[in-house]
This record gives structure tokens, C-alpha cells and sequence, in this order.
């Protein structure tokens, strides 16, 4: 027996078309079919009429930090149970908003990872978690943060050479990242660099990469100053997190060898914005020296083949788990000249590809039922995918 819902407009999470009058049919957490027109129906099958909306497979977001509180609480000397409460919290959130499948990208203590093991046991329905577990990050580099109740451990693994790289990453993958995030340059919200300065070598990242690509996964970098994006695209990263002064030839690069954006456009406008008053000056003073620049490069991208994934930085000061994911694809449409469709690939298919999820991120059959159902058509409007009463699916079921 099967439920079919019929009546809709179908975006199968592909280049093609949505297509309207159609319909699709789930079956133990998975698509089993899809049509135009009339659908086969076998006795016992349950008919879900969808009123001409619009369905469309359930959104990625890949790159949230599980662990934060956006409205305050600190990134340092967190409990494990503090982070590991917020962390559960903050799914529940992505999941309402229609986020199915999600990646952290650095999180302290393993908690990511512990709870995409324990995920099932959870008695509710949640996101896919890709997990990244903590960081590599050089000493006194962007990640070297201290945790537990007296700053008994680092939000990081510390590495200051090959062979520390090659022991930490084997450290990441025997307890279950699927993941490996290195840190390439400074960043914002550390306070003793700025976001041009290098960090980890190529010589230590490019061990990142080997180890990881042995073990068909993949290496992810933040990496916002020119030179340290060099660094990890020679390292052979599958990934360039924020990518804020990437220039013209990186971006061939990236296309002719398949790497990814994931831009993050969300964290510097939500600290702009919001965070004016109550953020250290550090921390505004470097996002206002390059939230200019970065919007400028993101159009150069938007003009090129490389494919730009959807990932919010969620967590980061006054960037939300409700509304982020929709806010970032609206700032690329709005604001860096992207097509809805470029967002909507960006939050669908090349997620699923970057994030190693090729069984989620598109409806057809065989794929699991992650979708979520809306009023209006994103193709027409992106801020669609913002409606806050909109029809949440899991593996098939129902969340809101």
C-alpha cells in the first residue's frame, strides 16, 4: 500500500522543469513512482489531494554549527551536555523549516557525530546529520577555542604538521566523520587574526585530502583571504567554505575540477544587520571591511559554471536555525544575481553531491520521500521557500 499525492506542481530536484498536474506515490519512506495526469492506484493506497501546490525535495543546508546559540550564548567553555541539548534543539528547528539533511561543519566534543549515531533512538523525527566533528585548526588559529565547564579541551584538533594532520584526521574517521574540515585562513570571529591570513600549509591540508579521499570522503575549507583559498584549492579540498576573496582564476579552477562553493552569505549579513550593538568591535569592524567585497565576488561566481551550495554558518551571532536557510538563497537572488534555479540546485542536487547524499536531494523513485510542499512556486519567487506553515515530509512523514 502505498499514499499518493496528487494534484501538484512536481520539481523532481533536477535541470528540468517543474511539471504541473502531477502526482507521486511514497511507500515505506520512499518515492516509488511519478506521473502527469492520473495515477495507478491499487486497493488499500491512501489519496492525499495537494490542492495545485507546488512539491519539491526537502532542503540541505551545508554549513551550520549545531552547537551555537545565534542570540548569545558563548562559543567558548560550552558543556558537553550544553552543546549536546542546543545541538537537538537546533535540529528541530531546521527540520520545521523544511531542512532535511544537514552538514556540520565543526562542532565540539564529536557532538554531531554521537548524535547522527544516536539519531535513531532519538524518538523523533530529525535531519540527516553529516558530521564533521571538531575542526583541524594550527595553534592560535581561527578554531582554536577552549570547551568543558574549566576549558578542559579545544573546540579543535590542534595540527601544526603532516603527521599531526594524518593522526588527527584517522582520529576523525575511527569514531565517524564523514567529514574532514580544516581551517585554511583567519575568520571573523576570531579575535587574534584577520580573515587574509594563511593557517593551516598546503603540505598539512594536502594530508587531509589524501586521507580522507582513501576513505571516499571528503575535505571541507574555511578559507576567506585569497591566498589561503589558493592553499586549499592546491591541497585538493572537495569544498571552499565562504570563498570571500576568491578571484576569476580560482573560480575556473573550481569548475574545470568539480569543487564546490559554499558562500555562507547569511553570517555576514546577520552580524551587519543585527549585531551592531552587542558584537565585540573586532568582530564588526572585519565584517564590514569585506561584506562589500564579498557580495561582488559572489556575482562573478553566479556568472560561472561552478556549482554553489546552500550553507547558512547557522549559529554564528544573530544567523537562525528557523529562517537562515531561506534567507541565504534570497540574498543570492536578490542581492548576488543568482536565478532561483541556481538557488534551489543549490539547496537540492549540488548539496547532495557535495554532501555525499545522492539517495536524498531529488523525487524520483528509489530516493527517500524528503520533501516539502508550498503555496507558491520558488521558481517564480524565491522568499516561496520561506512560508512558515509550510508542509514538512520526512522519509514520509509528516512533521508539520
Amino acid at each position: 500500500m502505498a499514499t499518493i499525492y496528487m494534484n501538484c506542481t512536481l520539481w523532481h530536484g533536477d535541470d528540468q522543469a517543474a511539471q504541473a498536474n502531477a502526482w507521486f506515490a511514497v511507500a515505506d519512506g520512499k518515492i516509488t513512482a511519478t506521473g502527469t495526469g492520473k495515477a495507478a492506484q491499487q486497493p488499500g493506497d491512501t489519496i492525499v489531494d495537494l490542492g495545485g501546490q507546488f512539491v519539491m525535495p526537502g532542503l540541505m543546508n551545508a554549513h551550520v554549527h549545531l552547537s551555537m546559540d545565534p542570540y548569545g550564548a558563548t562559543m567558548t567553555n560550552q558543556s558537553e551536555t550544553a552543546v549536546a541539548l542546543r545541538a537537538v534543539q537546533n535540529l528541530r528547528l531546521l527540520l520545521h523549516a523544511g531542512v532535511t539533511t544537514v552538514r556540520d561543519c565543526g562542532c565540539p566534543f564529536n557532538t554531531d557525530i554521537k548524535l547522527k549515531a544516536l539519531r535513531p533512538t532519538l524518538g523523533e523525527p530529525l535531519p540527516d546529520i553529516v558530521a564533521s566533528g571538531r575542526p583541524m585548526s594550527m595553534t592560535g588559529g581561527h578554531g582554536d577555542f577552549v570547551e568543558g565547564d574549566n576549558g578542559e579541551t579545544n573546540m579543535s584538533y590542534l595540527v601544526d604538521s603532516p603527521d599531526e594532520m594524518r593522526k588527527a584526521v584517522r582520529t576523525a574517521f575511527k569514531i565517524g566523520a564523514d567529514n574532514i574540515k580544516v581551517m585554511a585562513t583567519g575568520g571573523v570571529m576570531s579575535p587574534n587574526d584577520q580573515i587574509d591570513d594563511t593557517a593551516l600549509t598546503v603540505a598539512e591540508m594536502q594530508v587531509a585530502t589524501t586521507e580522507a579521499h582513501n576513505k571516499h570522503r571528503t575535505v571541507a575549507a574555511h578559507a576567506q583571504g585569497h591566498k589561503g583559498i589558493q592553499n586549499a584549492l592546491d591541497a585538493g579540498v572537495d569544498s571552499i567554505e565562504h570563498g570571500i576573496y576568491v578571484d576569476s582564476d580560482q573560480v575556473a579552477y573550481m569548475a574545470a575540477h568539480d569543487i564546490y562553493l559554499v558562500p555562507t552569505l547569511n553570517a555576514p549579513v546577520a552580524i551587519s544587520r543585527y549585531g551592531r550593538e552587542t558584537l565585540p568591535d573586532y568582530m564588526s569592524r572585519k565584517n564590514d571591511q569585506v561584506k562589500d567585497d564579498f557580495f561582488t565576488h559572489l556575482r562573478m561566481v553566479f556568472q560561472s559554471p561552478v556549482k554553489v551550495v546552500v550553507g547558512t554558518d547557522g549559529g554564528t551571532p544573530f544567523n537562525s536555525f528557523d529562517k537562515g536557510t531561506a534567507e541565504e538563497m534570497a540574498l543570492w537572488v536578490d542581492e548576488c544575481g543568482a536565478t532561483p534555479r541556481q538557488a534551489l540546485l543549490g539547496a537540492t542536487k549540488y548539496a547532495s553531491e557535495l554532501l555525499r547524499q545522492t539517495d536524498r536531494g531529488s523525487l524520483t523513485a528509489g530516493q527517500a520521500a524528503d520533501f516539502i510542499v508550498l503555496k507558491a512556486d520558488p521558481f517564480q519567487d524565491i522568499h516561496a521557500v520561506a512560508q512558515v506553515d509550510k508542509g514538512v515530509f520526512k522519509n514520509g512523514q509528516q512533521i508539520q
